[in-house]
């Protein structure tokens, strides 16, 4: 589906909101490592039908797991990925039709099995965005999304393995326009003789009984305004952007007219609250620490640029902490075990310096699913106090901390048409990495610097620590008796 300027410019607007941004210390509350047990992956080959022809594409296929569940426990896999190579003799039926490059949604069927019992599950609506097409040699398409949840119901080793793929593709020349045809439904098979297990999990509990079959869940349809919380904007806001695209419509109408359109920012500027809770890792303990639930004030669309030209539209908005006035995260005690094995409990600190969080969300406008990524980037300085070693107050001083902020980058995909995946007006969960800095102004009867840089801080350079954080709705100003207000706390994701 094409969308062009005067469509896109009569579109609901989009609310860019970011969830937190946070990282975690070494302080681990006696739970595992949050949303990496296992990082599975299988590397499969599919007999494709093209227009042109048959052909072999390799895919690979890749989810996060838990490693072990309950029996009755809902698991949804996570950072789920189908990563398609089309070889070049598959792309020449599309250079063939002025293509410049090639988008894809993705459908996979997934086998759940458990026992001598078995279900079937249908990972649709993954995207993949566009991507220039080569002049020679192959391309790689990776479609991501959310998925549904599986419950098992007897203990055992259950497993998931990917079956047949649908893939929808859509081509399109230089100047965005569709080619003819506008896209192109392949439909592709397990080549035979693989194992296609993507993984296994193990399911513990005490069933009794047959086994019963795996069930699969479906995904909440979309309510009818996936743009906005609790309806949209208020009248007089709705009237000031039919106001302002009449007048776009107007310029477009003149010759002389050129895109980027670039919006101005004042009459859609707008505040909103939510909240956000979630887990951390620390690498060097093996653990995760729960943040949270944190209050953020946003001010959304502080810039909205509406490029009719590339069918995009770039929003950016800002985040900020609030805790008790200040620009931070609750206060988080945690007990650890320093090295293995000396009990240690310590109060973290997490304090938002600098400008306000940046939240950049991109989204692309000319496919029925409006395809959405948000990237949020924000500086953090991280304090620790009240520690406690074997029971025995330790002195750190009242400035133990990171000798310098660190940059907590967190990302997020999601799609409108259906409603799946992170969504800024929705929420969802953000993950990313960051990288701790060494500690300083530890101790003050002993310098407890190198201790602290040596249990907390990241090796080298890596930004190796984990963050998973899960955001509730926009609680938007306009829109003050909505559903959504007041912001609700979420519940974390692990």
């Amino acid at each position: 589906m094409t969308v062009d300027a005067r469509e896109s410019a009569r579109r609901p607007l989009r609310l860019a909101v970011g969830g937190a941004l946070v990282v975690s210390a070494a302080f681990i509350p006696g739970a595992e490592s949050v949303a990496a047990d296992q990082n599975s992956e299988v590397a499969l080959a599919y007999e494709c039908e093209f227009p042109s022809g048959a052909a072999e594409v390799g895919v690979t296929v890749s989810a996060s797991l838990p490693q072990s569940v309950e029996t009755g426990e809902a698991v949804r896999p996570d950072h789920v990925s189908v990563a398609v190579k089309l070889p070049q003799a598959v792309l020449e039926q599309f250079t063939g039709l002025e293509a410049t490059n090639l988008s894809a949604v993705a459908q996979l069927t997934v086998q759940h099995r458990s026992g001598d019992q078995s279900a079937d599950a249908a990972w649709a609506n993954l995207g993949a965005p566009p991507v220039p097409l080569p002049a020679e040699g192959g391309l790689v398409l990776t479609a991501a999304g959310d998925v549904p949840t599986v419950t098992f119901g007897s203990p055992g080793k259950a497993t998931l393995s990917p079956a047949g793929l649908a893939l929808s593709l859509t081509p399109r020349k230089a100047d965005n326009a569709p080619t003819s045809p506008p896209s192109l439904q392949v439909v592709c098979e397990l080549a035979p003789d693989q194992d296609s297990t993507l993984a296994a999990v193990l399911v513990e509990g005490s069933g009794s009984g047959p086994t019963p079959e795996p069930e699969v869940s479906t995904p909440a349809p979309a309510t009818t305004n996936p743009r906005l919380p609790g309806g949209g904007f208020s009248s007089d806001t709705r009237k000031k952007i039919e106001a302002l695209t009449d007048r776009m419509l107007a310029d477009e109408d003149d010759p002389g007219d050129s895109c980027p359109i670039v919006i101005p920012p004042e009459w859609v500027m707008t505040t909103a609250d939510t909240y956000v809770a979630g887990y951390a890792n620390a690498l060097k303990m093996d653990g995760a620490v729960a943040l949270g639930p944190a209050h953020m004030k946003v001010t959304l669309n502080k810039v909205y640029i509406n490029d009719s030209c590339a069918s995009t539209v770039d929003v950016t908005s800002e985040a900020e902490f609030e805790y008790k006035g200040r620009r931070q995260l609750p206060p988080a005690k945690s007990t650890f075990l320093t090295y293995g094995f000396m009990p240690t409990t310590a109060t973290v600190e997490l304090e938002q310096v600098g400008p306000p969080a940046v939240v950049q969300t991109h989204t692309v406008t000319n496919t029925p699913e409006y395809p959405e990524s948000t990237t949020v980037t924000t500086k953090l300085s991280m304090r620790i106090r009240d520690v406690k070693v074997n029971g025995v107050p330790l002195n750190v001083g009242d400035n133990c901390r990171t000798a310098e902020p660190f940059e907590q980058v967190l990302k997020a995909w999601g799609q409108s048409y259906p409603r799946s995946g992170y969504l800024v007006a929705y929420g969802g969960t953000l993950s990313g990495y960051a990288h701790i800095p060494p500690f300083k102004g530890c101790g003050v009867d002993e310098n407890l610097d190198a201790v602290f840089t040596s249990a907390i801080s990241s090796a080298g350079k890596d930004a190796d620590n984990y963050t998973k954080m899960t955001q509730a709705a926009l609680c938007v100003a306009t829109n003050p008796d909505g559903p959504d207000c007041p912001p609700k706390v979420p519940t974390p994701e692990r």
